[in-house]
């Protein structure tokens, strides 16, 4: 899979407004990406069944089905990639999308460059690499083989919910995870709905990795939805 579209990365446009479709459609195009549109929801089904698009850029607007049942119907049978692209600002509308299955989320009206930049950080991410135990992020060093955490070479103790939360950031950097995401994989399903557990932990995590805002590393919040690790 190509993440900078040069060789003709396959994205599905699913927009049922005519003049946003033709704008992603000639903007995309121009930068080297093979585009196919849907201007529905059942549409954007049957191309994605057809397992030749590599990156989706879905409206939540549709006129046959919400945004989110159709990303609730992709992930049942495929992990292409799926970045949302809708003019709702709601808090609640994005963690539903991304609970639902997206990997990323822009709100309209948005730039080119920061839509190219969102598609190659998931491209890359959904690119089969091989798995390497040990993760960098600038100072900070993430060992999954050994299960330890380092800051410019300095081993840092974390508690085992703190290493776990951490490891799932890791492993999904420059992501966002929903606080119900990050609980699940972290400590079980059973915690999903503990968000209060889950700040305490993250203020001591932040503490002690001790990351500036804006570096590799450091864990940035988003307001109302959840977290990502800056890659």
């Amino acid at each position: 899979m190509n993440a900078s579209g040069k060789h003709g990365t396959r994205v599905l446009v699913v927009e049922d407004e005519t003049q946003m479709r033709r704008l992603l459609t000639v903007s995309l195009t121009k930068h080297g990406f093979q585009v196919t549109t849907a201007s529905t929801g059942d549409e954007a089904l049957q191309e994605v069944s057809s397992g030749a698009i590599e990156l989706v850029l879905l409206d939540l607007g549709l006129p046959d089905m919400d945004g989110v049942q159709v990303c609730r119907d992709i992930r049942e049978w495929s992990a292409v990639p799926i970045i949302v692209v809708t003019v709702r600002e709601d808090e609640s509308d994005k963690v539903t999308a991304l609970d639902a299955g997206a990997d990323d989320y822009v709100n309209k009206p948005f730039g080119i460059d920061e839509l190219l930049a969102r598609i190659r950080a998931n491209l890359r991410r959904a690119s089969p690499e091989p798995a390497d135990p040990v993760l960098h992020f600038g100072a900070l060093t993430v060992d999954l083989q050994r299960h330890s955490v380092s800051k410019n070479g300095e081993y840092i103790h974390l508690t085992r919910t703190e290493y776990d939360l951490l490891r799932v950031l890791a492993t999904h950097a420059g992501r966002v995870l929903t606080h119900r995401q990050l609980l699940r994989e972290a400590r079980g399903p059973e915690y999903e709905g503990d968000t209060p557990l889950l700040r305490v932990h993250m203020v001591a995590l932040r503490r002690k990795l001790g990351i500036s805002p804006g570096l590799p590393g450091h864990i940035a919040t988003e307001a109302g939805v959840g977290y990502r690790l800056l890659a």
